[in-house]
């Protein structure tokens, strides 16, 4: 992060530029798992940046500028897949098709990959949260929960109820193409 000045604060500015260029691919990548849309989730990630701004002075590292990062990149994609769930319950007809997969996602994913995504996409909306920053942004349980709002045993179950729903899809799946 940005040099700190010798009373250990750095100026908003500087703290967030330099957090935007060490976190801000990991952080689509984070909600671009949640949303499933790489323009939503660039917003997602550009409200929490904002968000991180103003809220700089409240926070005391760049650890706990990290992680508020984090939490409010979790909570802006439940809040864009809230608003866009409301769109489509207003706007949906009986004849439309959903939406397709963009024209280079078959590109983008490998096989296995793509697989494995459409599975956790199938959880509910807590296990995919857990099993997202689990496996795909490592944290650990402590901060799972902490990112979460939950308790430790609520991310433990989750992750359960998560790895066991995605080896039962993907056993479904095996055994269809058999």
């Amino acid at each position: 992060m940005a040099d700190r000045p010798v009373d250990g604060r750095v100026d908003a500015d500087s703290g967030v530029a330099a957090l935007f260029r060490t976190q801000r691919l990991s952080m689509v990548r984070l909600a671009l798992l949640l949303v499933d849309d790489l323009s939503s989730a660039e917003d997602v990630v550009q409200d929490a940046f904002a968000n991180l701004h103003r809220r700089w002075h409240a926070l005391t590292s760049d650890d706990a500028a990290v992680s508020y990062l984090r939490t409010s990149v979790v909570n802006g994609a439940r809040s864009a897949l809230r608003k866009r769930q409301t769109v489509r319950n207003y706007l949906r007809t009986v004849d439309e098709p959903p939406p397709g997969a963009p024209a280079d996602a078959p590109v983008l994913v490998a096989d296995e990959q793509r697989v494995v995504l459409e599975a956790i996409r199938q959880l509910p909306d807590r296990q995919r949260e857990v099993i997202v920053l689990r496996y795909w942004g490592d944290l650990a349980e402590a901060e799972i929960a902490a990112t979460l709002g939950i308790s430790v045993g609520s991310v433990k179950s989750s992750a359960s109820r998560g790895r066991d729903a995605i080896a039962a899809l993907l056993a479904d799946l095996d055994r269809g193409e058999s």
